[in-house]
This record gives structure tokens, sequence and C-alpha cells, in this order.
């Protein structure tokens, strides 16, 4: 009789995959064997019918499941009786491991059901939903290897985890109130609880109590804990934002129902979708009215919301009617606590309660943050349901060789390339704090492990004073180390989540972020790029500009704004012009001698091309941001947040004008911003609301970036161009640019399932080091062109 092994990798353990096979299999009256294997999932087949064995499966996949690739081989082995589900086998991981998945709809209905056995258990699981990376901690995925490893199963449950009819069929964390983990409440700081003051049936209903009474609760969730409170209580809120240190930063808000969210935000289809989806991430949507005090987020106009992941928080929020703050249980700027005891030593000063569990959690994880632009969902930040998930590499790339590429300094994440598939961590943060720093190297040892990643190339950012790009060199020893520009990285991840192959023609990378070295030794961020995966050229940038302070200037607006008006006009001119501005008096009280002498050496004030610069001093000029920012990115978006959407349909003419000329007068093309200033100066004589000028200035520059990218690609020859860098999650630059190119014939390319800012460095460092270690060059890729 015919016989075939087949070998199934991608997303496949842990997600139901053997009983669907089995389903499958005993369907087609085929004979043999499914188990799980370091591989993925191995598939032993004998019989008439193994052509539809896989058109069927892939009909018939899970939920969950995502096959990356198939092989198939002869076998000539003597066919077995029956078909039967082997007990997993070891070997090097080469399949991906599953991201958690919020609670699907049977088992809400199970947790919901007063008849049901599982009425009220706040750990309802199944093979279609539940924890899966936070409580792994080895490969392949069985539950020995999990933190529910110390939970043995009752016979209800073994029952269930043993009959492969059963969607419960080997899923890890399944439980019941017999035997599985427990969750209690309790006052943070010592002292007795009296549950019936918050509630009369469990310890989750007493902690929806206590949110509804207007105190602060820690909860334990799947990746970390939360700190959680009635959001629409002004004081308590302010209370909340004190305690934890958490100045103008918004919080994620999270409902029990759309319902509750469309009472304050606007939800569209798409936004509806990925709410209710299975990665259940916290979602940007524009607010409505000002129904939520605004110490929830402080100067925005969009919530990011999130509906309730686990069957806990569906718990905890089913008498709820109002949303409440989830936000990272931690201080701000460190990582979230996971530990019950690591939790109250940290968050007893911040939370009154708090509730949790005795399920370990193995593995921090944040929760995902996505909003929808142009009709499609743009990665913001990539974890909790979204993380690890393998993402496969485009034709031309090495299958053989690995890759270890470590990201930037900020938004932390790295990647692991391995069989043709890039594993990209979670978001971790910004390593200069000491914990999150720490954090990261216990996920790279936790990846190594889990994939058996032994790589052959490691990839840093160039900037030698990253932690990051150190912490490469230290881990390199003998091996080859490619140091990749930080916007060449950029373009290369846009360019391999749309699977432009490896010899595909160089596009046109339009990077626009805060700040990264350049080839040149100045700090870019304004970038124009001529690029593919094995290298780059400069053709185009923002106006270098200095920033005066160094690292002072990307922390406070004003000192960018009196750079850039010092740059185009000087002080005299300045000054004769526009004296009557409250700016003006607030711009002559600075040290001006000692910046402009700054500025003039060149001393701790090196020229940046960055994008998030200029929208800096355009923040503090309009008079929307001066001070010290609370958070990166703060000016900017209290910027965007103020834009009056009428003044988009102005006059084309009312656009702020940029210019494109020379550096040098010989140089690289420049957008020159003179102009614009000039203009905006004039709107705040005119009194002009901080609106208007919003609005004429994101479709200024807008115009000029189109202007360069149409220059630059008919000189090139080119018709495709990549979108990158955290200044395109700015929601109207994005769409104007876009809008712009497409209406020039341009091809555009840009993120959706990894983030533009600095969280998907790590992706484009992978694939540029793969490229150029398949060229035999472990050299950097630099600019060709000099600059001047």
């Amino acid at each position: 009789m015919q016989g075939e092994l087949h070998t199934i990798r991608g997303q496949v353990q842990g997600v139901g995959f053997r009983p669907a096979v089995w389903r499958v299999a005993r369907a087609l009256g085929l004979s043999g064997e499914v188990r799980n294997t370091g591989e993925g999932v191995e598939v032993r087949l004998w019989g008439a019918n193994l052509t539809a064995f896989a058109e069927r499966l892939r009909r018939e996949l899970p939920v969950l499941a995502r096959i990356e690739r198939w092989d198939r081989v002869p076998l000539a082995d003597p066919a077995p009786d029956g078909f039967s589900i082997a007990a997993s086998g070891g070997g090097a991981m080469r399949t991906a491991v599953t991201p958690d998945a919020a609670v699907c709809a049977d088992c809400l209905a199970e947790t919901t059901d007063p008849f049901q056995r599982r009425y009220r258990y706040p750990f309802t699981n199944c093979t279609n939903c539940g924890p899966r990376f936070s409580i792994v901690g080895g490969a392949p995925y069985d539950r020995a290897r999990t933190t529910m490893r110390d939970f043995p199963l009752c016979a209800d449950c073994a029952a269930e985890y043993g009959d492969p009819a059963d969607r419960r069929f080997h899923a890890q964390p399944v439980a019941c109130h017999a035997c599985g983990p427990r969750a209690w409440f309790e006052k943070l700081g010592g002292g007795a609880v009296n549950l019936e003051a918050f509630s009369m049936l469990d310890d989750v209903d007493a902690a929806g109590g206590a949110l509804m009474n207007g105190y602060i609760v820690a909860i334990k969730g799947i990746g970390g804990f939360h700190l959680a409170c009635d959001a629409t209580r002004p004081e308590v809120v302010e209370r909340l934002r004190a305690r934890k240190r958490r100045r103008g930063k918004a919080f994620a808000l999270m409902a029990r129902d759309l319902g509750v969210i469309r009472a304050h935000a606007e939800i569209g289809e798409e936004e509806a979708r990925l709410l209710a989806s299975p990665e259940a991430p916290i979602v940007l949507l524009k607010a409505r009215g000002a129904a939520l005090p605004d110490a929830v987020a402080p100067g925005l106009d969009r919530l990011g919301f999130m509906l309730p992941a686990t069957p806990l928080h569906h718990l905890l929020l089913r008498r709820m009617k109002r949303p409440v703050v989830m936000t990272s249980g931690n201080l701000s700027g460190q990582p979230q606590c996971t530990d019950n005891a690591d939790a109250r030593a940290r968050l007893a000063g911040i939370a009154d309660f708090a509730l949790m569990h005795d399920r370990d959690i193995a593995n921090r994880i944040d929760d995902s943050v996505v909003r929808v632009d142009l009709g499609r969902p743009r990665m913001l930040r990539r974890a909790r349901g979204y993380a690890p998930a393998a993402i496969a590499l485009p034709e031309g790339f090495d299958r053989g060789t690995e890759v270890l590429a470590f990201g930037g300094e900020l938004k932390n994440t790295f990647c692991m390339i391995k069989d043709g598939q890039a594993v990209l961590s979670q978001h971790m943060g910004d390593l200069e704090d000491i914990a999150t720093h720490a954090d990261a190297e216990r996920n790279l040892d936790l990846y190594h492990r889990l994939y058996a990643h032994h790589p052959a190339v490691i990839a840093v950012d160039m900037h030698p004073g990253y932690l990051s790009t150190q912490r490469g060199f230290n881990m390199a020893g003998e091996r080859p180390v490619i140091e990749v520009q930080h916007h060449h990285a950029h373009v290369a991840a846009c360019l391999v989540e749309n699977g432009r192959p490896l010899d595909a023609p160089p596009v046109l990378g339009i990077a626009m972020d805060g700040t990264g070295l350049g080839s040149d030794g100045t700090i870019w961020g304004g970038e124009f790029l001529l690029a593919d995966y094995r290298g780059y050229r400069r053709v185009g940038c923002l106006k270098p500009v200095a920033l005066p302070g160094g690292t002072a200037a990307v922390r406070e607006p004003w000192r960018n704004a009196y750079a850039h008006l010092m740059a185009e006009m000087g002080w005299a001119e300045f000054a004769m012009n526009f004296a009557g501005l409250p700016l003006c008096a607030r711009l002559a009280g600075l040290p001006r001698q000692t910046l402009d002498a700054m500025i003039a050496s060149g001393t701790n004030a090196p020229l940046s091309s960055s994008c998030g610069r200029l929208f800096d001093a355009a923040a503090a000029i309009a008079g929307l941001a001066w001070e010290r920012q609370d958070y990166e990115g703060q000016a900017a978006m209290l910027f965007e947040a103020a834009l009056d959407p009428a003044a988009l349909d102005e006059p084309e003419e009312l656009a702020y004008p940029f210019a494109i000329p020379l550096l040098g007068g010989r140089g690289l093309p420049y957008i020159e911003p003179l102009a614009a200033w000039r203009a905006m100066l004039g709107d705040l004589i005119l009194r002009t609301p901080p609106g208007v000028i919003s609005a004429r200035f994101h479709r200024g520059l807008a115009r000029a970036i189109a202007a360069m990218a149409a220059r630059t690609t008919a000189d090139a020859g080119i018709d495709t161009v990549a979108l990158t860098g955290g200044c395109f999650q700015n929601a109207t630059l994005f769409a104007l640019v876009h809008a712009r190119l497409e209406a020039a014939g341009l091809t555009v390319l840009s993120h959706s399932a990894t983030p533009a800012n600095d969280g998907g460095l790590a992706l484009g460092q992978a694939a540029i080091a793969l490229a150029a270690s398949q060229q035999g060059d472990h050299n950097v890729p630099r600019d060709s062109r000099p600059d001047h």
C-alpha cells in the first residue's frame, strides 16, 4: 500500500493540529500516525486518498494554525492498522511557537453558563484559545514544558485531554476548578479583605467590585500584571497617574464589550474585527465626545481600547458598564511585574488591592497596539497575540544560514533567522532601563533554547553607543558582525514584510523617524534612500539642523524650535519681523549666547536631518509643546491631535511651502523649511488657530516629501517607494504622502504586520546581514555617494 511521510512546519503545535489530522485521516479511511517533533508535526500516512488528505486538511485547519512549509516524501514501511496520535518526539526546534490567543466563544459560553462545570472558572481554555507563548519553557510544546506542569489533571479534564474528538485534546493549559490554577483577591501592603464589601460571588467579582468603588487594582493577566481603575473617575485616574509616575502618556483602556467602547470612541468594521480577534490587541480609536477625563489620554484625540482577552477579565468586568484603565503593572519605564512576590513588592505603593493567581508566567509579554490606517491594520507595538509568530523571508534568501539581529536602543526587539523564517521577538522597551535590559537578555536566552538557534552571523545597528550594538559585539566571539545603518534597516524591514524578493530592483525608501547614526557621522532621521537588501545610496534628506544639547534636544522641543529658526533666519531677522509674538519673548529668555556658541562650534550640537525633531520644532512654535516631553514623540502627537480636519480641505496654496534646493548648492537635494516657518509665524501673528496651523504644516511637508520622491524616482528610473520610520505612524502624514505618491503613479509599500518604528528594526537588520552573508561579504553596506 502506498505510504507518505508529511513534515508540516509553522504554527502547528498547541493549536489542535494533531486532532484535525486525526479526524481528516479517519474520515478518509487512512492509516498511520501523527506526532509533534522539533521540526513541527510529522504525519505518516497509508491509503488510497493521500492527495485528498492534503486538500481537506487545508480546508479544515484549526483557527490558530498557520502552515509555512509542507514536505512530502514516499514511505516504504508497511501500513499499520488504524490511525493514532503518537507521543511527541524531540529534536531541534524548527516550528513556530504559538502566540497567546484570546478566549474563544465556546470557552466563554462555558464560563458564563451556570450549568457547566467551568462556570466562572477564570482559566477556561481549549486548543482554539488561551495561553501559549506566555507559559512555554521548552520545545516541543507539551504540558510538561509549560507552567501548567504543576497542576495534575483531574479525571474529567484528563478524559477531555485524551480524547481526539474533544476540542481540548492535548490542550496543554486545560484545567478546571478541581485541578487547575486558582485566583484570589488580596490587599496589597497587608491586612484582611472583607470580600462581602465588594461581591457576594467570588474573588474575581470582588476585584470588579473594588474597581466600581474607586480603588486601584493590580491584576495578573496572561503576560504580566496590569494596573486597573475606573476610567470615568478623574480623581482615581489622576491618583493612578501620580502613583505610577506616568505624567503625560496615555493609558490603555479595557471595556467589557463593543457597546461600551462605542459610547466613547468611533469603531469601523476593521477595528471591530481587530478588537474581537484571537490576537485581541489594543486598538487606537478616534475619541468620541469628552465623556472620559482628559487624564486618560492628555491632549490626544485617540483612545487605546481592548476587549477582555481571558475569562478572568470577562468575569472581572461583567458588572462594569464603564471602561477601565488597564495599563502595565509597573512604575513607568520598567518592565511589567510577572511574579506575585515581585508585584507585592513593587506595586504595593501603586495599587490598593491585587487579583492574583498561581499559574506562573514563564515569559513576560505586553499588550500589542494596532491602528487602522487606509483600511489596513498597522502594527505599532508587536507583542501579545502576534509574537513570536514567524515571518517568512522573501524569495532568494538562503534557508541554511542562521542570523541574530539585536535591534535598536528604543522599542527594542531582536530577530532570529532560521530555516528561511524570521522570528521577531516581542516588544521589550527601551534598553536604557536596567530592568528592561536584563529582560532582553533573559528573552534572548529563552529564544535560543526554544528554537535551538545557532547564529553564524550577528547584525547590529552601526551606532557604537547603543546597548544593543554593544551586546551584539560581546556575544559574537569569532562570528562576523555586520553593522547596519539605521534607516537602511527600516527600509529592509518594510521590504521583507511586503515579500520583496532578494534580487528585485531597488526601491526609494523614505525613512522618517527620530534619530539614527548616518554613514557621514551626522544624525539622520529624514532620509530618501535608493535601497535594496544589499546596499543603499542616500539621494535626499530633510535639512540638517543642529541639536543643541544633543540628547537633551530629543527631550525638550524648545531647543529644536530655537535651532530651526536660527538656522533659517538668525536672531536679527526673527526679532525684527516677529517681535510682537509671545514666542519671541520666550526665545529671548533662553541662554542664547550659550546655544549660539554650541551650534557654531558643533559642541554637543550634532547636525541632524531628523523628521521627529522637525515636528518637535513645529509643535513648540505652535505653542503646543515647549518644555520636557514626558514620553517619546509626545510633541508630535499633540501637534497631530490638535489638527483641524476641515483645514485639510483648504486651497492648496495655503499649505506651508517647503523648497528642495541642494546642500551647499551642489550636494544632495534636501527639503528646506524656511518658507514654512515664515508662513507659520505669519499665521501666529494673525492668531490662526493651532488646528489650522497643524493642518497646513502636515499638508506642506507631505507635498514636499512627495515632490522629492517624484524627482528621485524619475531620475533613478524606479517605480516603487517604501514608507517607513516612526514618523509614518503619524496617520495624517502617512495618508497624505501615500495619496500623493499613488496619484503620481508610484507603487507604495508600507508596514502592516510589523512596526514602522524601531520595533521592526531588527527584522531589517537580519535581512541585510543574511543578504551580505550570501554574497560572502561581511563588511558594512555603506552609502556609495558623498553627501556634499
